[in-house]
């Protein structure tokens, strides 16, 4: 880790009991299901990078596009002096096009993930091609408490939540995010991606790529229980499933058994029948005018919207209210 950077690391024990407690509680219930936030361990993580580079795979191209036409534009709406909190950062790569943009001595940033290793590594390389950039990364689960650190004195706090992850969660959980980032970044802004309702063709081949790295990916999450916490399955008895759901305008992922099975963890035996699913991650699709609404009843006031040609995607920026 290069000097400067102020890094908090968790216990990994603690960590491995809420994934227990929660996938004990994931396949006690029916339908099973489970939060996506389990995809990102290292391992995953990594596949999800290579999701990104997907021809298929058209939000991060599409999302970065805008970034770089708009980002100027963007980082104009912070204002002054930033607390820059990137919420679920990963490779901390879209933000460097708002870094870009921003006066370097006027910004702390504080890139917030659940993946520890995985954002060491992002920051160290940060770290070495913005020399001087107070960073402070901080790893947390962001939809749960968490401290973020004191906002430097003539700064204002805004929050940076790109690649549309906020449709992982069910309206619900997006509405309880958007209330908590709003208190959260109060006195400054969110700047958020959100894919857009879309041909379903094309959504399908997104999320069901040739090569098979989101297959991969979303297996990932059995793969893990079994590394970490000592789950027992056939391998082979699972499959890939991904489909849109228009009743919900989502797309949805699963794990689906391909046969009759039992999972195996920490003692207790879980049964599959032949066809049944685990839930690993849901996606949803927005308007603009829908999300802005759903942002207003949260707290925020939606201001300016960028959006591509084939208006598959959108950057939105909210203003939050006063501290």
């Amino acid at each position: 880790m290069k000097p400067g950077i102020e890094w908090r690391q968790p216990r990994a024990s603690a960590e491995n009991q809420q994934f227990a407690g929660d996938l004990h509680a994931a396949l006690s219930r029916a339908p099973k299901a489970i939060s996506p936030k389990y995809f990102y361990d290292e391992t995953g993580s990594r596949l999800f990078e290579r999701i990104c580079e997907l021809p298929e795979y058209y939000p991060t191209r599409t999302e970065l596009s805008l970034l770089r036409t708009h980002a100027a534009d963007m980082a104009a709406q912070f204002g002054g002096g930033v607390q820059l909190v990137e919420y679920g950062a990963g490779a901390l790569l879209k933000v460097r096009l708002l870094l870009d943009a921003l006066p370097r001595e006027t910004v702390q940033f504080v890139p917030v993930d659940i993946s520890g290793p995985h954002l060491l590594a992002a920051c160290d390389g940060l770290a070495g091609d913005y020399p001087g950039l107070a960073i402070q990364p901080l790893v947390a689960d962001f939809t749960r408490p968490h401290t973020l650190p004191p906002c430097p004195r003539g700064s204002r706090r805004v929050g940076f939540f790109p690649g549309s992850s906020i449709g992982n969660f069910t309206p619900a959980e997006a509405d309880a995010f958007l209330r908590l980032a709003a208190a959260e970044l109060a006195g400054g802004g969110l700047l958020i991606g959100i894919d857009l309702v879309k041909d379903e063709a094309v959504l399908h081949a997104a999320y069901n790529d040739a090569a098979g790295v989101t297959a991969a990916f979303n297996m990932n999450l059995l793969d893990r229980a079994a590394r970490e916490l000592g789950a027992e399955f056939p391998r082979d008895g699972f499959e890939h499933l991904a489909f849109y759901n228009p009743a919900y305008r989502r797309i949805e992922m699963h794990l689906r058994a391909t046969r009759a099975l039992d999972l195996q963890l920490g003692g207790e035996i879980y049964a599959f029948h032949e066809g049944e699913t685990l839930h690993t991650e849901h996606s949803h699709k927005y308007t603009v005018s829908g999300f802005q609404a759903m942002a207003a009843r949260a707290g925020f006031r939606p201001g300016k919207v960028w959006i591509d040609a084939n208006r598959w995607f959108a950057v939105l920026w909210l203003e939050a209210g006063p501290p």
